[in-house]
């Protein structure tokens, strides 16, 4: 019988460093020989990654934002997450569900009861097995954007709308302080993948 694989996100506002991360985490895992399947959010699935699209470059409203992101996210699930972990696959996602009570709960100042209520239909039950959350000041994360790359529809938001993500990561992290690791990006790259890497080995033990 095949043991659940691990479950690990990667959460933080744009510009914090956390896609930098995956592709050698996923690498390191490998070398010591996981079975390793990097994903995103919205996204990795064809429907998922057409829903992507959407959301990140279509004016909308926070209920019809919410609810493609969950249609997206239902159909990763189905497609792609649950399967690899059912198979004892580690899987690496760049967001999560978190990513919405951040965005559009904290972000846009959308009800986070009914955020509740679709995640508890979408995926009753499942949360990751280890939450890496890139705290970067949003002005930091700013600078690092502009420097990266063109903007996307959220990624154009106010400094003020990033401050309100970033609150609601603080406040996910609070809630859930045993699944969330605070990740320091503030750092140099090596110092944040000593972090990433220490956080992981602590949950894989």
């Amino acid at each position: 019988m095949n043991v659940r694989g691990r479950f690990i996100t990667f959460e933080g506002i744009d510009g914090a460093g956390k896609s930098s991360h995956i592709e050698p985490l996923a690498a390191w895992l490998r070398g010591r020989g996981h079975h390793v399947l990097v994903t995103r959010e919205p996204g990795g699935t064809p429907l998922a990654e057409t829903l992507r699209g959407l959301v990140l470059h279509q004016p909308m409203d926070a209920l019809t934002e919410s609810l493609l992101v969950f249609a997206a996210r239902r159909d990763h699930l189905g497609q792609s997450i649950q399967p690899a972990l059912d198979a004892g696959t580690t899987v690496l996602c760049d967001r999560f569900t978190d990513a919405t009570f951040a965005y559009q709960g904290g972000g846009r100042g959308f009800d986070m009861q009914t955020l509740s209520q679709l995640e508890a239909m979408v995926h009753p039950g499942l949360q990751p097995d280890l939450t890496l959350w890139f705290d970067l000041p949003a002005a930091l994360a700013a600078q690092r954007r502009a420097a990266a790359r063109a903007a996307d529809r959220f990624e154009s938001e106010s400094p003020a709308f990033f401050e309100r993500v970033q609150a609601g990561y603080a406040a996910r992290a609070a809630a859930e302080p045993r699944r969330f690791k605070r990740v320091d990006a503030a750092p140099s790259q090596a110092e944040v993948w000593a972090q990433v890497s220490a956080a992981v080995q602590a949950v894989l033990r």
